[in-house]
């Protein structure tokens, strides 16, 4: 009996495209079982590998000469085979990105292949009017099946039986039997009971004489042919033979499960079989394609078959009532092929600009969040689940939507808790709403329950008895709950397309790239915001903050609509609840991720499925997955908390989390340096060119010195240096120093301080170096006339020598020079100045203890680690020590093993006061002096030429030879 059906079809829906590529002609495509992966073989000859999850291109392989028609992952191994016009079979491995062996045999196209789930094998269909049965791991053709006189578009295995499907342009359909295949090829798998049946071997009758099988005599006349290449084996035989189309068959396929078929041709029509043990029928045909049926599948989760046609389009059809339920069509494009995954309710069709991956229906459980539980609808029964108990309840049952036999999947509810009410809405029919009452007492009801029904593409309840629709005019209804028409509004919007709901008198409406705050008392609207299109609206408790949810982003709003944060993600956001009114947590297909009121976000965990969040709370997450279960998952949100305390400055739980949890990795101590709390990132952190680098940010000299000695690299030494000399930790600044060996930066530094006697030594280095400019330096910082004198005679600068020795009256020096210069023919050059003066370094005001250079604040966070103390980054702060006891050191400075060697026996001074801490600042003490009250401070000693005096003293007191340094260096007299 054949059913013949109108043209078009009583429902047509929209496509849920997931994803969508642009490219030449794709003619086979392929779902890899477990990874969001799909193959598409081009019509140019090119492989694409794709995440259609991420929507990235993963691999090309082009190895092919011509079009690649057909292509099939392997179930377990990491491999994919293809089959082209080229002849070939080719075998890959797309963990190592390259061919592995190709297949030879077919004397023309070939157009399909495949491989076995459970067996070595690989199916192919070839325009050589043969089918070939390889085994991919000897590399070898086990099997040659003819029988098509024309050629054959498609050969595939049965999932489970020993059998093989074909359809050829000779307008059959043919299933084979390679049970005898299996058994001789692969003895290994043959049962017991299959053993038994087969009984003893046959002897071949022509064994005796020598030559005398067919077999032998072509061995001799074709020694590398076997017969079964010619003549095909008697392993695999014709089990059925399907004549009922009335063109060339291009596809056909098994049911995963029941003993069907489908076949789709180029009479344009899709037809269904059905077989048992001993036969094989048509059960009806299915009519409404225009143009030649390119592919034909069965739906693997419902009774559907899926069609597409060089008449652009992909027709749905009901197995049950055997009729169109959906349509899809592309303007320019013809359909080539289909493939669907067998674990998901995923399709993916070729066409000539591409391919798309669509689903059928919605997979997201229609659900909303009610007080200590969710509501949600599930397998036409509303539902409540209590988080308490873990109770799940089955409150009513819903009538099946719409008319024809179309999708019943609920868009959305929206649930009135004052009264009851519930608003279930539905995309059939371009847009319904259905009112329930549901039952008080919580009681399951078996009866469908009476609603009040309406057309609308949009309901939200918008008082305690009023919702609001947006009927297909666009235009906002106010109903009560009698369904009657009390107030109509015109949005401000004529593009309005969807309303969310706010609270009493108040709705969210969506229009192009905007989202609208709108006043139903005024009828107008109070606020707006621009927005990619938004999705889903999620209110935080006290609503004060709401999450607007769109394909890629989420925007985080206040409630007069101000956007404050929004964050963009590449792969698609399924949903999102609130962590009390500053977190929002959401998911996306594969993470569980977060995002702050102020723009700071991160991921949670990752997911395995996709999942709808319904509640959070601290770290437990409850959401529902596609079968419509409520799970609830433990989370580690520490990372999400630390960041929430440091936007609100609460630093005693920032310090309590950093004691007890384990939070580390770059993106933390990144993400303290780009807030400005490096001080804090210092305890995230073990590699040690870090911690120097965060502790030079934030000007922690002492961790900073600790990380400098571990590492000892010279440029850290010069970095650190440089921090120091501005903090005015000149103790460091000359370790530093010396490590890099800074010979006249160093020297500077003991003129700055006043370290004559360091001064001194440095000019004894500079004079066993050879170096002719640090002696003079060092003697000039001095004020060692003698030096610099004999300095420019040993340099042969005899004038210069003269000069210097007359000036500072050194006259037994200055009579031996003017003796050589007049030797030499040379005229004595005339003193500079009638009456010289002596030059010295001026006193500095502090030697020995840090300078009070740089004032370093302390900030509230460490405070509050100091337990209320103050100070910078000392060992009091807990934010580490030098472990160097500045104040014990020797005249030689005592910095380990690698620093110069200044400790001769001059009177050198000891160590200066350091520093001490004081309401929050870093006091560097002064060396005592007299008149002076320095902080734990020592006067040097005067082991030197000079001595210490108090400025005011030293300007006051006259200066030996005439001289009068202020502020400076006196002279003794």
């Amino acid at each position: 009996l054949k059913l013949r059906l109108p043209r078009r079809p009583a429902w047509r829906g929209a496509m849920l495209t997931k994803f969508e590529t642009k490219s030449n002609r794709v003619k086979g495509l392929a779902f890899h079982s477990s990874r969001p992966w799909v193959l598409a073989s081009l019509h140019n000859g090119v492989v694409q590998l794709w995440d259609f999850r991420m929507g990235t291109l993963i691999d090309r392989f082009d190895e092919h000469d011509g079009p690649v028609r057909g292509v099939c992952f392997h179930q377990s191994q990491p491999l994919f085979v293809t089959g082209g016009d080229d002849y070939k079979i080719k075998v890959w491995n797309y963990k190592l990105r390259r061919c592995l062996f190709s297949l030879l045999g077919h004397l023309d196209y070939i157009r399909t292949v495949q491989f076995h789930v459970e067996h070595p094998w690989i199916v192919s269909a070839s325009d050589d009017q043969t089918i070939r049965i390889w085994n991919w791991q000897q590399r070898s053709c086990v099997s040659v099946l003819t029988g098509h006189n024309h050629y054959v578009m498609c050969a595939q295995f049965h999932v489970k039986d020993d059998l093989v499907l074909s359809a050829s342009l000779d307008q059959t359909v043919r299933v084979w039997d390679i049970g005898g295949l299996r058994k001789k090829t692969l003895p290994e798998t043959v049962t017991p009971e299959e053993r038994s049946a087969m009984g003893p071997p046959m002897p071949d009758p022509a064994g005796s004489s020598p030559g005398g099988s067919l077999s032998s005599k072509l061995g001799k006349a074709i020694p590398n042919m076997k017969v079964e290449d010619l003549f095909g084996g008697n392993d695999a035989t014709v089990k059925y033979v399907l004549e009922g189309h009335d063109r060339g068959v291009n596809w056909a396929s098994f049911h995963s499960t029941l003993p069907l078929i489908v076949s789709g041709a180029d009479d344009r029509q899709v037809k269904l079989w059905r077989m048992n043990e001993t036969k094989a029928w048509e059960v009806d045909t299915l009519r409404g394609h225009i143009n030649n049926v390119s592919c034909a599948l069965f739906h693997p989760k419902q009774e559907l078959i899926i069609s597409n046609s060089e008449d652009k389009s992909i027709r749905v059809w009901d197995m049950s009532k055997r009729q169109g339920v959906q349509t899809f069509r592309r303007e320019h494009d013809r359909f080539w092929i289909l493939a669907v995954h067998q674990e998901s309710n995923l399709l993916a069709a070729g066409h000539d600009g591409g391919m798309i991956v669509f689903k059928l229906e919605r997979e997201r459980p229609a659900f909303t969040p009610i007080s200590g539980g969710v509501l949600f609808v599930k397998d036409r029964y509303v539902r409540s689940f209590d988080y308490g108990s873990g109770k799940d309840t089955a409150l009513m049952s819903i009538r099946r939507s719409g008319n024809s036999g179309g999708p019943a999947v609920a868009r959305s509810v929206h649930y009135n808790e004052q009264e009851n009410m519930l608003l279930v809405c539905h995309d059939t029919d371009g847009g319904s709403y259905e009112l329930y009452s549901v039952p008080r007492d919580g009681r399951s009801s078996d009866q469908s329950q009476e609603c009040k029904r309406g057309a609308g593409s949009s309901a939200v309840f918008v008082a305690r008895q009023r919702f609001a629709v947006l009927d297909k005019n666009r235009q906002i209804l106010i109903k009560n709950f009698q369904n009657e028409v009390t107030k109509k509004c015109a949005p401000p919007h004529a593009s309005t397309d969807c309303l969310f709901p706010v609270g009493t008198g108040m709705l969210l409406l969506r229009s192009e790239e905007r989202i609208s705050l709108f006043d139903v008392q005024q009828r107008k609207a109070v606020a707006e915001l621009s927005t990619p299109a938004v999705k889903y609206v999620v209110w935080s408790p006290d609503n004060s903050h709401v999450a607007l949810l769109s394909k890629h982003g989420v925007v985080i709003a206040n409630k007069k609509l101000e956007q404050l944060c929004m964050v963009h993600e590449t792969i698609r956001i399924k949903s999102g609840a609130w962590d009390g009114n500053e977190v929002f947590v959401y998911s996306t297909l594969n993470h569980i991720k977060y995002c702050l009121i102020n723009g700071d976000s991160g991921i949670i965990r990752t997911l395995d499925v996709p999942v709808y969040i319904s509640r959070v709370s601290g770290g437990t997450v409850h959401c529902l997955d596609r079968e419509g279960k409520v799970r609830k998952m433990v989370v580690d949100v520490t990372e999400c908390q630390f960041k929430l305390s440091l936007h609100k400055k609460e630093f005693e739980r920032v310090i309590r989390i950093i004691k007890q949890s384990r939070l580390s990795g770059h993106a933390i101590i990144a993400y303290l340096q780009k807030k400005g709390f490096p001080q804090v990132a210092l305890h995230f952190v073990s590699d040690e060119q870090t911690r120097f680098n965060l502790a030079v940010e934030c000007g922690n000299v002492d961790i900073a010195l600790q990380a400098a000695q571990a590492l000892d690299s010279k440029e850290n030494w010069h970095r650190l240096g440089a921090e120091a000399l501005k903090h005015g930790n000149h103790q460091v600044v000359e370790m530093a120093y010396q490590r890099t060996k800074d010979m006249e930066k160093l020297s500077f530094l003991y003129l700055m301080t006043g370290n004559i006697d360091k001064l001194k030594k440095m000019l004894k280095i500079a004079e066993m170096r050879s170096d002719v400019m640090g002696r003079f330096h060092n003697a000039l910082y001095l004020g060692d006339v003698p030096e610099r004198v004999k300095l420019l005679v040993e340099a042969g600068h005899i004038p210069l020598a003269y000069i210097t020795a007359l000036t500072y009256g050194l006259t037994e020096q200055a009579e031996a020079l003017s003796q050589q210069l007049t030797a030499a023919g040379l005229p004595l050059p005339e003193p500079l100045s009638p009456a010289p003066k002596m030059l010295y370094p001026a006193l500095p005001i502090s030697r020995d203890s840090n300078w009070p250079l740089l004032t370093v604040s302390k900030g509230t966070f460490e405070r509050t680690l100091a337990g209320g103390g103050g100070g910078g980054a000392t060992a009091d702060s807990g934010l580490g020590d030098a472990g160097l006891d500045l104040d014990d050191m020797d005249g030689g400075g005592g910095w380990g093993d690698d620093d110069l060697d200044l400790d001769g026996t001059g009177g050198g001074g000891g160590g200066g006061g350091g520093y001490r801490q004081q309401g929050g600042y870093q006091h560097y003490g002064y060396g005592e002096r007299p008149g002076y009250r320095g902080n734990g401070g020592q006067q040097w000693g005067n082991g030197g030429r000079y001595r210490s005096m108090p400025m005011e003293k030293a300007e006051a007191a006259p200066a030996a030879d005439g001289a009068q340094p202020r502020g400076g260096w006196m002279p003794f007299a």
